[in-house]
């Protein structure tokens, strides 16, 4: 029969008893959760990539419940981060507002130690 798959074969291998490993699973008082800080939770840094992925990282970051997302971004990058603010506005979500746009200069130290001062902005949106 040169048309038909040949059939699979399916055996079930048993673990021996010596090489099973027992967990303790803690009690809830033992677990510890690190601090989050709700701040940056619902902060999307802008870096090289495509504006829409990071269009697409703050609408999640609205579906999951944020009622305030901060875009960030620094140099060259300022114009990306207003280019995402204004696309979530107007396409993804018409009813959001821009609560504060910070603008500052960070002072960065290089490998070589020279000291170079670059923009920086940070764009609050509000549901």
């Amino acid at each position: 029969m040169e048309g038909t798959p040949p059939e699979e074969t399916r055996s079930e291998v048993q673990m021996p008893a010596e090489a099973r490993v027992e967990t303790e699973v803690p009690e809830e008082s033992e677990i510890q959760v690190p601090r989050q800080r709700a701040r940056d939770d619902n902060t999307v840094y802008v870096g090289k990539k495509g504006t829409m992925g990071y269009v697409l990282a703050v609408v999640t970051q609205f579906n999951n419940g944020a009622s305030e997302v901060t875009i960030k971004a620094r140099g060259k990058l300022i114009s990306r981060a207003v280019d995402v603010a204004e696309i979530v506005r107007h396409r993804f979500m018409p009813n959001s507002k821009i609560q504060d746009i910070l603008i500052s200069t960070e002072e960065l130290t290089s490998e070589d130690g020279s000291r170079t001062k670059v923009s920086s902005i940070e764009i609050k949106i509000q549901k």
